[in-house]
């Protein structure tokens, strides 16, 4: 028999004022766990989920979302109750704004969990012209204002380097939403917009200026907002050749007989050079779970642990393109889940 699940005066669940969940806006009874977010975590949390009812198939299925991270935090902030997420999926870490925006809205105790790591792939199709590029090329390339000198007007590689391909700069990527796009512009571009002496001193001394000038992503031709799918990108990069895409690891790694992946600063994506740090692109990704809802949806700490199961070394999430954590950071979080430690905002940017 599935158990209904009642947002009332529960202890576990402390919700202001212990009113009807009718009247308060915090949503009907609910019986499985609700999860959104970056669309780079999706696939894990997909698996994640049809193990969870393999173990126990009275369980019932957690209802998944790809939102983006920065959509999936906005409606896990939202509040707390029945009609609101219990797990978020992000490609980048929580940002300060956020967390007060959550606080503001009463999701005060915020569990967050590293299920392991990532890399922001750029590639292209099989098919087309080999290309490897440096931080500062490929931000160039893609800068709105590159340097602060001006609008990018470049629009083949060579006006970049001489030596690259003779092709046309046509870039697929995530839209402003996505944490891909968040982390590409904190991990990737910055180092490349940091390669100016003049523009890395900003950093300190004007740091509103350093992120228009370091993360505006340009808007022309060079570059194509593709949305939150990037089996999209996959299928654009094998009609378009010539172009770059930009995409979590793991598609690259599932894609391997239609893409390769280029090469940033001559380190290639590889599953090694991402656990190493090697690789430039290399990024945490993680969950974030509302304290006020364990224990009260059913499965919710259950499912938390068969993350964590699933991410461990030679796990099956590490067959779908995760890197698993070390076993310290592991051993961390697993403590964070028995324990329910939550988030203290003062670590956030």
């Amino acid at each position: 028999m599935i158990r209904k699940l009642a947002f009332a005066c529960l202890p576990a669940l402390l919700l202001a004022g212990c009113q009807d969940p009718a009247s308060t806006n915090q949503g009907s009874s609910r019986s499985e766990i609700r999860i959104v977010g970056s669309s780079t975590v999706f696939p894990f949390a997909k698996k994640v989920s049809e193990e969870f009812v393999n173990f126990d198939p009275e369980r019932r299925s957690p209802i998944l979302e790809s939102t983006g991270t920065g959509g999936g935090v906005e409606l896990f902030c939202s509040g707390v109750g029945a009609n609101t997420p219990d797990i978020v999926n992000a490609s980048r870490r929580m940002k300060a704004s956020e967390f007060e925006r959550c606080t503001a809205n009463g999701v005060d105790g915020i569990i967050e969990i590293v299920i392991g790591f990532d890399g922001i792939a750029l590639a292209q199709s099989q098919n087309g012209p080999k290309i490897s590029l440096t931080v500062e090329e490929f931000y160039t390339a893609l800068a709105a204002n590159p340097f602060g000198k001006g609008p990018n007007t470049a629009t083949r590689w060579p006006a970049i380097n001489p030596a690259l391909p003779n092709t046309r700069i046509n870039i697929f990527g995530p839209p402003a939403t996505s944490g891909t796009r968040d982390a590409l512009e904190e991990i990737i571009m910055e180092k490349g917009c940091k390669t100016d002496p003049a523009v890395s001193a900003l950093s300190d001394s004007n740091k509103d200026r350093f992120e228009e000038i370091c993360h505006s992503v340009r808007t022309d031709q060079g570059y194509t907002d593709t949305g939150e799918n990037d089996n999209l990108i996959v299928q654009k990069l094998s009609t378009n050749p010539d172009a770059v895409g930009i995409f979590s690891y793991s598609y690259l790694a599932d894609n391997a007989d239609t893409v390769r992946g280029v090469p940033i600063n001559g380190v290639e994506p590889s599953y090694a050079t991402i656990e190493n740090g090697t690789y430039p692109g290399a990024r945490t990704l993680y969950i974030y779970v509302k304290k006020k809802h364990v224990d009260v949806i059913p499965g919710l700490r259950e499912y938390l642990a068969e993350f964590m199961r699933g991410g461990e070394h030679e796990g099956y999430l590490t067959r779908i393109g995760l890197i698993a954590a070390p076993d310290r950071l592991r051993n961390e979080m697993l403590g964070r889940i028995k324990a329910l430690t939550t988030l203290n905002g003062a670590e956030l940017e």
